[in-house]
C-alpha cells in the first residue's frame, strides 16, 4: 500500500470511529475536509452521506450519495446508503429498489437483507405517524457492531447474549438471527442454526449469505437433499458468482452425486479460472470416483495458481500412490519457514512431507514430519483417556448376559447391515471394498447415522440426563427395535436396493451390544492388524475429524488397549456375533479370508470379491487409491521401518505384543526377554 492510500485509509477510519461513537458532527466535518484533499473517494462519499443522515441533513446526504452513484454505479454500498436515506424520507418503495440493486451488485452483503425486509414491511403496512423521519435505517446497528467485536475477541457468549436480546425486542431482526445461527454452528448446535436461518429466510428470502449458511448447517445435519435444495436458491440469486456453483457442488457431492459435483466445480472455474479452492474441491471429487490422473492435475493446478495452498499439497500426498518432484518438496519446505503460516496448513504440509520421505524410505525424516504435524494438530484437538476408560467400563457393566437375554427377540428387517469396525488404518476399507464387490451388497462408506440415532434416543429417554449407555437402560424391547428401524431409515439415502449394505465407521465397535438388541440380524466385522501397524498407521494419518486420540503416541496406545478391552467383552458376551479379520491373513491368503467373510455374512461366494480392485465405485477414505490395486504385501509390518521411534508405544502395548509370535515382536521386547532369561 502506497503512502497516499495509507493516509486515506487512516482519515476514513478516524471519521468512521467518530460516527460509531455517536459524534456524527465530527464525522461529517472530517469527511468534508478529506473530500477536499481526495475528491471522488467512494468510501468517504458514502461515509459523509451516512454522517449527514444521522444529523438529518438529508439534502447534503442526498448530494453526496448521488455523487458516489454517478462516479461508481457498481458500488453496492452507495446504493444501500441511498436506500437508508429514502427510508428516512418516507419513501420505502424507492428504498427497496436501491436495496435490491445493492444485493444484485453484492449478493453476499450483510445487513442490507434486513433492510429489504423492513422496507417491505413499511410498504405493506404504510408509514406510521412521524415514522418516515424517525425510523432508524438499521435498528440495533450499534449493538450488532458490539456483538461482532466480541466474536472477534473470541467471546461468543457475550455476542450471543446481545443477539438474543435484540431478538426479544425484535423477533424478525434478520441479521441478529443470522449471526446467532453462526454462533450455534460454532457450538455444533446445527439444528438450532437451521431453525434460526429458516426464520431469517422467511423474512428475507433473497438473502444469499443466509442461504449459504443454511446449506452448511444442513450438510452438518446430513440433510443432503435439503442442502442441495438450499444450494439451488444460492444459484438462483447469484448465478454469475463462482462461489454459488461451489456451494452447490459441495452440497450435491455430499449427497453422492460426484460427477454432477465435478461439473458444477467446472462451471465455477469457467467464471473464476484461478480459484484454488474450487480446483482442490473438484480434485477431491475426481479422486473419489477413481479419476486419479484428473485429480492430480487439478491439485497441481491449484498449487500453480496459489503456491501456498497446503491442502492441495497434502491431498496429493494422501493419494499414497503419488510422488512429489524436488521442486514441489522445496516449495513445501519454504512454506514451513513462514512463521505466519496457519496451523492447519502447517499440519498438512508436515504430513505431506512425512508421506513423501516415507515413500523415499527416509523413515527418520518421515517420522520427524509426522510428529511435527501431530504436535501442531494436538493444540486444536482434545482427548480425555480417563473418560474413554470410564465410558467403556460402564458399557461393559450395563451389557451383561442378563440384559441381552431380557431383550432377546428377533424383529423382521428387510435389509442386513454389515458393520466393519476397529481402529482406523486396520484394513477396514479393504474389507468394505471386498464386500461392496458382491452383487448383494451396497457399500456406503463411513456413516455417522448410528451415533446420531443413539443420541436422539438418549434425548428422548426419561433418563436423558444420564450418560451413554445408562440413558438407554430403560428402553423396552420394542423401543430398542425402533432404534434399529430409525437407523435403517436414515441410511436409505446412502444405499441402493441390495439386501445387505456396509457401514464402515470404525468407531461403531462401541455399539456392538446395542446392535445385538436393536438390529440382531446385523453382522459385525472387527478389522485387526498388527497393533503397532494399526497404531502407527493412525499416528501418521491426518484425519479430518473424529479421531483425537491419534495425535499422541501415549494416548494412541491407551486407546488401543481400551478398544481391545471392549472387543474382548463383546466376543465373550456375544459369541459368533462379531468376526475378527486380520489384515495380514487377508494379504497372505485372500480367497480363504474372502470365503470366511462371505460365509459369516450369509452371502454366497462370488469371484468378483477377489477382483475387488476392478469394482467401480466411489471411495472416500484415505485408502481410496490403495483398494483400486490388486492385493499387495508391502503394507505388512510397516512399523519395523519406524521401530527406533516406537519405544513409548511398545511399552504401553507390551501385554498385547508379548502374546504375538516372536517374529512379530519388536526388538525391544525380544532383547528384554533375552536379558531376563540371563
Amino acid at each position: 500500500m502506497n503512502k497516499q492510500l495509507e493516509v486515506q485509509k487512516s482519515l476514513f477510519e478516524s471519521a468512521l470511529s467518530h460516527l460509531r461513537s455517536g459524534n456524527a458532527e465530527m464525522a461529517a466535518e472530517l469527511c468534508e475536509l478529506n473530500l477536499q484533499k481526495y475528491p471522488g473517494d467512494a468510501n468517504l462519499l458514502c461515509l459523509a452521506a451516512r454522517a449527514n443522515i444521522a444529523l438529518r441533513r438529508f439534502s447534503l446526504a442526498h448530494a453526496r450519495i448521488e455523487e458516489a452513484i454517478v462516479l461508481f454505479p457498481d458500488f453496492a454500498l452507495a446504493h444501500e446508503t441511498h436506500g437508508d436515506l429514502l427510508v428516512l424520507q418516507g419513501r420505502p418503495g424507492d428504498a427497496l429498489k436501491s436495496y435490491e440493486q445493492a444485493i444484485r451488485l453484492d449478493p453476499t452483503g450483510g445487513l442490507v437483507h434486513d433492510k429489504v425486509a423492513r422496507a417491505r414491511e413499511l410498504i405493506k403496512s404504510g408509514p406510521l405517524p412521524g415514522e418516515g423521519r424517525q425510523r432508524p435505517s438499521m435498528p440495533y446497528a450499534r449493538e450488532i457492531a458490539e456483538a461482532q467485536e466480541y466474536e472477534k475477541s473470541e467471546d461468543p457468549g457475550a455476542a450471543e447474549m446481545i443477539y438474543r436480546d435484540i431478538l426479544k425486542k425484535d423477533p424478525n431482526h434478520v441479521e441478529a438471527a443470522r449471526l446467532l445461527a453462526g454462533i450455534a454452528v460454532g457450538n455444533k448446535r446445527y439444528r438450532d442454526a437451521e431453525v434460526l436461518l429458516k426464520r431469517v429466510l422467511e423474512n428475507a428470502p433473497d438473502y444469499t449469505r443466509a442461504w449459504v449458511d443454511l446449506v452448511n448447517a444442513q450438510r452438518e445435519l446430513e440433510h443432503y437433499e435439503d442442502a442441495a435444495d438450499s444450494a439451488r436458491q444460492v444459484l438462483r440469486l447469484a448465478p454469475d458468482k463462482a462461489e454459488s456453483h461451489m456451494v452447490f457442488a459441495g452440497a450435491i457431492g455430499m449427497a453422492g452425486k460426484h460427477e454432477d459435483a465435478i461439473r458444477a466445480y467446472q462451471k465455477a472455474l469457467e467464471i473464476a479460472p484461478d480459484k484454488a479452492a474450487a480446483l482442490c474441491s473438484m480434485a477431491h471429487q475426481q479422486k473419489t470416483v477413481g479419476r486419479t490422473d484428473d485429480a492430480i492435475a487439478s491439485y497441481r493446478r491449484a498449487v500453480a495458481v496459489k503456491p501456498d495452498h497446503a491442502e492441495s499439497f497434502w491431498s496429493l500426498a494422501n493419494l499414497k500412490t503419488f510422488r512429489f518432484d524436488d521442486g514441489e518438496v522445496s516449495a513445501m519446505m519454504a512454506l514451513l519457514d513462514d512463521e505466519a503460516l496457519p496451523d492447519e496448513s502447517r499440519s498438512q504440509l508436515h504430513n505431506a512431507l512425512g508421506l513423501h520421505f516415507e515413500a523415499r524410505e527416509d523413515y527418520d525424516r518421515a517420522f520427524e514430519h509426522f510428529a511435527a504435524c501431530n504436535q501442531c494438530r494436538r493444540q486444536h484437538e482434545s482427548y480425555d483417556p480417563v473418560n474413554t476408560e470410564d465410558t467403556y467400563g460402564r458399557i461393559i457393566e450395563m451389557f451383561t448376559p442378563e440384559f441381552i437375554a431380557q431383550h432377546d427377540r428377533d424383529p423382521e428387517f428387510d435389509v442386513t447391515p454389515i458393520f466393519v469396525v476397529g481402529l482406523p488404518r486396520s484394513g477396514s476399507t479393504l474389507i468394505e471394498q471386498i464386500l461392496a464387490s458382491h452383487s448383494l451388497v451396497d457399500g456406503t462408506h463411513e456413516l455417522s447415522d448410528l451415533q446420531r440415532v443413539v443420541q436422539a434416543a438418549r434425548r428422548r429417554s426419561p433418563k436423558r440426563k444420564d450418560r451413554f449407555p445408562e440413558a438407554l437402560a430403560t428402553l423396552s424391547t420394542g423401543e430398542w427395535h425402533d432404534l434399529g428401524r430409525a437407523y435403517l431409515e436414515r441410511t436409505k439415502i446412502h444405499r441402493g436396493s441390495a439386501p445387505c449394505f456396509v457401514d464402515k465407521n470404525p468407531n461403531n465397535f462401541v455399539y456392538a451390544g446395542l446392535l445385538r438388541i436393536a438390529l440382531p440380524n446385523a453382522r459385525i466385522i472387527d478389522a485387526r492388524r498388527h497393533p503397532l501397524d494399526s497404531c502407527f498407521g493412525s499416528f501418521k494419518q491426518l484425519f479430518a475429524s473424529g479421531q483425537p486420540f491419534s495425535y499422541d503416541m501415549t494416548e494412541l496406545g491407551e486407546y488401543y488397549l481400551q478398544y481391545r478391552r471392549l472387543m474382548q467383552h463383546w466376543h465373550e458376551l456375544l459369541p459368533g456375533f462379531v468376526l475378527e479379520v486380520d489384515y495380514e491373513q487377508v494379504v497372505a491368503d485372500l480367497e480363504t479370508q474372502v470365503r470366511r467373510i462371505l460365509d459369516f455374512c450369509g452371502l454366497p461366494f462370488e469371484e468378483g470379491c477377489l477382483r475387488f480392485h476392478d469394482t467401480k465405485r466411489a471411495v472416500k477414505t484415505a485408502s481410496s487409491e490403495q483398494v483400486r490395486r490388486p492385493i499387495y504385501s508391502s503394507s505388512v509390518n510397516l512399523w519395523r521401518n519406524y521401530e527406533a521411534h516406537l519405544d513409548e508405544l511398545v511399552h504401553i502395548l507390551k501385554p498385547i505384543l508379548e502374546e504375538l509370535p516372536g517374529a512379530d515382536r519388536p526388538e525391544l521386547l525380544t532383547t528384554n526377554a533375552r536379558g531376563n532369561a540371563n
